[in-house]
């Protein structure tokens, strides 16, 4: 048996060297299959082919230890959450139904919430393209905003999408149409 096996030592060499392409892992890959080898012997069957045996060790081995090396240690999982990702047809599927909703907004109301929230002026430079008072606007935006949770069934601003965007978005127009950033 060991006269066998180190006649097949260049062999597995030789293979090693092929799968891993480094001569340093080479030698320790072929170290390793000779101990699994010795080890096993028992389960070789007299009368088969001991290299396609011992190449077979070697390869499990080698890709065992490459499938060890990509493991990753994340016992708390902190690195598998910092590479999650919302996909993004959430937001798209979202944004869709926030357009249907809004052009089922009367237009007035509307056209007040789209310069108030989307263009970001001011309620007086709004009433003032619109052509009515300040309060009017007022109520219009609110209305309207009241509008959509309805229409997209909504108890919150915190429901619509996961995405930073469609946060920033609605929590914008939530701040503006309840007064707490100052108008322009």
């Amino acid at each position: 048996m060991r006269k066998a096996l180190l006649a097949l030592i260049p062999n597995l060499r030789a293979f090693a060297v092929s799968l891993s392409g480094d001569a340093d892992q080479a030698d320790d890959l072929v170290q390793e299959t000779l101990l699994k080898a010795w080890d096993r012997f028992e389960s070789f069957q007299e009368g088969t082919n001991l290299l396609a045996w011992l190449f077979t060790i070697l390869r499990n081995t080698y890709f065992d230890e490459r499938r060890r090396r990509r493991v990753l240690e994340d016992p708390g999982g902190e690195k598998t959450d910092a590479l999650c990702v919302h996909p993004a047809q959430h937001g798209h599927m979202d944004m869709q139904d926030f357009r249907r909703a809004l052009g089922a907004v009367p237009a007035e109301q509307r056209e007040a919430l789209i310069l108030v929230t989307a263009a970001g002026l001011s309620y007086d430079e709004a009433a003032a393209i619109a052509g009515c008072a300040t309060g009017t606007i007022k109520s219009r935006v609110h209305r309207a905003r009241n509008r959509l949770i309805e229409l997209l069934n909504m108890a919150d601003t915190g429901e619509f999408g996961p995405d930073p965007t469609a946060q920033a978005i609605v929590m914008h127009s939530s701040t503006q149409v309840a007064g707490r950033v100052p108008n322009k």
